[in-house]
């Protein structure tokens, strides 16, 4: 499964280390993501609270899941 986490903070870090643990998760994305997340996903410069720009994202990586970390975005 493609995932994509939405956030930059330690939550997302959390999610994104979460799922690049799990044997169901083949690819783990982040937009925009941090350094620490970037250890365990593909990093991507997309603004969060861009509603368009987040799902042109997740259409593009074909992401099957995808996990808002932050409340603004939502």
């Amino acid at each position: 499964m493609k995932t994509l986490v939405i956030g930059t903070g330690g939550r997302e870090h959390a999610l994104a280390l979460a799922l690049s643990r799990d044997p169901n998760v083949s690819e783990v994305h982040a937009a925009p993501g941090n350094p620490g997340i970037g250890q365990v996903a593909t990093l991507h410069a997309v603004d969060e609270l861009v509603g368009e720009a987040v799902a042109a994202l997740a259409t593009s990586l074909g992401a099957e899941l995808v996990v808002v970390g932050p409340e603004a975005p939502l």
